[in-house]
């Protein structure tokens, strides 16, 4: 596979609602090639771009997500809370979502970011849209937390590359998972990650994805490090600063 070095994160998260298609549409005017998005599951089992389990952060809604039927969801706007420029908009389904992503010719990752005890569902209703729909393996990567998710993608759709995400305390076993796994790269914490962690990822031989960086500086040290792209909410800020390594 062909990652580039910056993805914007949940589309474009500084500059238009997370996980909206506006946000995916902005990442597009921008000139950002891949976008990381968050998909979760409607109570009638319709998988959404979405990243919380409750609804009071970016919505005019409140309560669990996994309550609410997709046409539910649909009573609600997702962009107010960002600013008023984009009151009304609705949250996506996923394949609202691919639509867009195809007609941009945009490369994805698409984090299963279930709701907890809907590991293996979440991931069972995106994995079969996304096996109908997304032909080009080369510009797709499926991420997840949740091992238990990620084993239903290499169960359902094992020809689908996959990265695993490690958090701010690592599993003792992390490269047993990973070899488990098989992921395409390993996606780590920005805020966290040791330059000794990055040596032994380096040393496991898989790409490494950071997450979330906004500041310059920031990128240069972990490229220094050995970190192969970032996340970021605002990638146009890092392309200045990593002009000479990024591709």
């Amino acid at each position: 596979m062909k990652i580039p070095s910056l993805i914007g994160h949940r589309g474009v998260a500084r500059y238009a609602p997370e996980n909206t298609i506006e946000s995916i549409q902005a990442a597009a005017d921008m000139g950002i090639k891949w976008v990381e998005l968050d998909v979760k599951l409607t109570r009638d089992g319709v998988p959404i771009l979405f990243h919380d389990d409750t609804l009071d952060r970016t919505t005019n809604g409140g309560g669990p997500v996994a309550t609410r039927s997709f046409a539910d969801l649909q009573d609600l706007e997702a962009g107010s809370w960002f600013s008023h420029g984009f009151s009304g908009i609705k949250i996506p389904s996923l394949e609202e979502a691919v639509d867009v992503l195809l007609e941009r010719r945009l490369g994805v990752n698409f984090e299963i970011k279930p709701c907890p005890g809907r590991e293996v569902e979440t991931a069972q209703a995106m994995m079969d849209l996304l096996s109908r729909i997304w032909d080009d393996r080369e510009t797709i990567l499926i991420s997840s937390f949740s091992c238990v998710s990620l084993d239903v993608v290499c169960d359902m759709t094992p020809d689908f590359p996959r990265g695993m995400l490690l958090d701010t305390f690592w599993p003792e076993n992390w490269a047993a998972l990973a070899d488990h796994l098989t992921p395409e790269t390993i996606n780590v914490d920005a805020g966290a990650i040791t330059r000794e962690q990055v040596e032994a990822l380096i040393e496991y031989g898989k790409p490494i994805l950071a997450y979330t960086v906004n500041e310059p500086d920031q990128a240069r040290r972990l490229r220094g490090w050995g970190i192969d792209g970032f996340f970021s909410d605002a990638p146009d800020l890092l392309v200045d600063a990593l002009r000479s390594v990024l591709h």
